[in-house]
């Protein structure tokens, strides 16, 4: 009986396949966990700094020339990754991705109606539409580390800018030059 006890014992210590798959991809997906410190590419290179996403805002709108000089290039707004991860994190960043360009959609038409279509340049989109420190300002979803928010005045429109080279920094910074 004594050894029965001990494989009772034994079993409910170890958590299921489920519940240890969950808890490996709640680490991998939600980031909730403070990130390793990474290695340095270089010494004049900084570390790319990683942020929480999961139930977090920004009024942080960069301007769409801006964001292009810097780097960026527009961002695929669709899944197309294979495997449960990839498919999963895309959802979640395509998800907050329309999110935040329809509310912007919604408030401008809102802006729009009151004062009557006008060009809208940088400026007057963060004062009237993003809205700092206004109560009645957008708080957009935060996006990955290597996205940001801009605005594009010529389409009038938010659009998701991604940095590829803050990818592939941060992918050398996990996993050494040799990609391990």
């Amino acid at each position: 009986m004594l050894g029965g006890n001990a494989m009772q014992t034994q079993k409910t210590r170890r958590p299921p396949a489920s519940a240890a798959f969950l808890s490996a991809l709640s680490v991998l997906f939600v980031c909730g966990c403070e990130p390793a410190k990474p290695k340095q590419i270089s010494s004049t290179t900084p570390p790319v700094e990683t942020r929480k996403t999961i139930g977090k805002t920004t009024q942080n709108v960069m301007a769409l020339a801006d964001a292009q000089q810097a780097g960026g290039v527009p961002a695929e707004m669709s899944i197309t990754g294979s495997g449960l991860e990839a498919v999963t994190s895309e959802a979640y960043r395509t998800s907050i991705g329309k999110m935040g360009v329809i509310a912007v959609q919604h408030k401008m038409q809102i802006v729009e109606a009151t004062d009557g279509p006008k060009p809208m340049g940088y400026e007057e989109f963060m004062k009237k539409i993003i809205a700092k420190g206004d109560p009645d300002g957008i708080e957009l979803p935060m996006l990955p580390y290597y996205q940001e928010w801009a605005y594009d005045p010529e389409t009038k429109a938010l659009v998701v800018i991604e940095f590829p080279l803050r990818k592939e920094q941060r992918q050398q910074e996990t996993t050494g030059p040799a990609g391990l």
